[in-house]
């Protein structure tokens, strides 16, 4: 900032004898930049548009009791087993044959 005002002390003269090209100049770079930050930033934008709307949704939602579960649960079912014989090879298919084996009340 300091760099700045140095700079515009040491040029005063200068803009003060042509004060319509430095305030064109000014109003030039100033909206180039705007516009070019808005361009830039127009993604991240729409992005956090669209994740307030769905936040105004689901508030919505819970005030009114209806809650809609459109996703299947990302818990595994408990009981579930691999389908086919187990492979000496596959340590995959080995390790669920194991963690099987290892249940309350398996003797194993």
């Amino acid at each position: 900032m300091q760099d700045l005002i140095s700079f515009l002390e040491a040029n005063s003269a200068l803009m003060l004898a042509n004060p319509a090209a430095f305030a064109s100049f000014a109003v030039l770079f100033g909206g180039g930049g705007f516009a070019v930050g808005r361009y830039l930033l127009t993604e991240r934008l729409a992005n956090l548009e669209s994740r307030i709307a769905k936040r105004d949704e689901e508030i919505a939602e819970l005030k009114t009791g209806k809650v809609q579960d459109d996703e299947p649960s990302m818990v595994p079912i408990v009981g579930t087993a691999a389908i086919g014989s187990l492979s000496r090879s596959d340590p995959v298919a080995l390790a669920i044959g194991r963690a099987q084996c290892i249940r309350p009340g398996n003797s194993k």
